[in-house]
């Protein structure tokens, strides 16, 4: 029986392995992969997205009215107004009127309870007073805030029907404001409230009657 020969020497002699993929080391053992970055950044574009939307709308819906505008462009002008005296009604064609034929005799300046006789209250326009107009409605304290900013020649009183809860008057200009706290009503007496469109701003309200006559349709004339 012949003896068998021992295998072979693994590796064989000259055999080099095929080169692994290296791995990567710590003092903790081999690094796993890193996760992608995409979906942290899918989400952070999202997120911005929903601020940038919630910018925009929240001040839409919390301010859904319109802001109240801080100028006279809204101040309707009449010229060429009619300054005669008359003891008859007069049937103005703006409601408050904003001048024209007048009773003889005018208001006293101040705080009115009840509407006052339109023939009247124009005759006060005509020396430059300032008349402001509000809602029967309008609660107390807007009253008093209208008091307190009544220039001391100017009247105050309700005005059935209008077409605002506030409306300021001087001869030939007229404004009809959103409330008492209307910023424009400061600006309109500061504007108009020196007679500037007045055929007579120097005469005041001053030492007129208090008391001429009253009537729920706020004067329909009285003769004095």
């Amino acid at each position: 029986m012949s003896e068998i020969p021992p295998p072979p020497a693994y590796p064989p002699p000259g055999y080099t392995p095929p080169p692994s993929e290296p791995v990567l080391v710590s003092a903790s053992g081999p690094e796993a992969p890193r996760p992608s970055r995409a979906p942290v950044i899918a989400l952070a574009a999202v997120a911005v997205a929903l601020v940038v939307a919630l910018a925009v709308a929240v001040p839409m819906l919390v301010n859904d009215d319109a802001p109240i505008p801080r100028d006279l462009a809204a101040v309707k002008s009449y010229d060429d107004l009619e300054t005669d005296h008359t003891t008859d009604p007069v049937d103005y064609p703006q409601s408050p009127p904003v001048g024209g034929p007048h009773n003889p005799v005018w208001l006293d300046c101040g705080v009115y309870d009840e509407p006052v006789p339109k023939e009247n209250a124009v005759h006060d326009l005509e020396h430059g007073t300032v008349w402001i107009s509000y809602d029967p409605d309008l609660d107390a304290d807007d009253v008093a805030t209208l008091t307190d900013a009544l220039p001391q020649n100017g009247i105050l009183a309700p005005y059935a029907d209008l077409e605002a809860p506030v409306v300021i008057t001087v001869w030939g200009r007229q404004l009809a404001l959103d409330g008492a706290d209307d910023p424009r009503l400061a600006l309109f007496v500061k504007t108009y409230g020196g007679g500037e469109t007045a055929p007579e701003p120097m005469a005041s309200c001053a030492g007129g009657e208090r008391d001429p006559g009253t009537s729920d349709d706020s004067g329909s004339g009285t003769e004095v």
